[in-house]
């Protein structure tokens, strides 16, 4: 992940890892990952899993700092994702719901043979230098096959 000011390494107890990346403040956020891997035949779904506020345990309970939480609701987020064979999907969402981890749905994909590895490029953007933007915790990308849900509800939105 850049940035250009304010990222920090967090404990967080409701996520999949250990310690996820927090983004206190920023002008700029652009990140973006890849990986190549041979899927089975059919068709997957990628999502980036993210948080607004900092997520921390008092007293027992699990609480939302939303302090730092600014500038998500001024521009939306792009999210894209591409293949080596030439799919593409993209798609924009306002960060709106601080407290929650949630799944954002970035765009599914097909692997057609599963002896051929697929590689798979993905990136969640939000590049508008005319207002700070802050208070995110970036957990993880997952990859499922397309339906499945384990124990979660994927925010959905349009298609740009």
């Amino acid at each position: 992940m850049m940035v250009k000011k304010g990222i920090d390494i967090v404990i967080s107890l409701p996520a999949r890892f250990r310690m996820v990346a927090y983004l206190q403040q920023t002008w700029w956020l652009e990140a973006r990952g890849e990986l190549e891997f041979c899927f089975p035949e059919g068709m997957y779904s990628l999502f980036f899993r993210l948080h607004l506020g900092r997520a921390a345990k008092r007293l027992g309970r699990r609480v939302c700092s939303p302090e730092h939480i600014h500038g998500w609701d001024k521009k939306p987020v792009k999210f894209q994702l591409s293949t080596s064979d030439g799919q593409f999907a993209q798609s924009k969402c306002y960060l709106d719901e601080p407290g929650s981890w949630i799944h954002y749905h970035v765009g599914d994909f097909i692997s057609r043979s599963c002896n051929i590895p697929i590689n798979i490029k993905f990136s969640m953007i939000q590049i508008d230098c005319t207002h700070t933007k802050g208070g995110l915790c970036v957990d993880s990308v997952s990859i499922l096959p397309k339906g499945f849900r384990p124990g979660f509800d994927p925010v959905t939105f349009s298609t740009a």
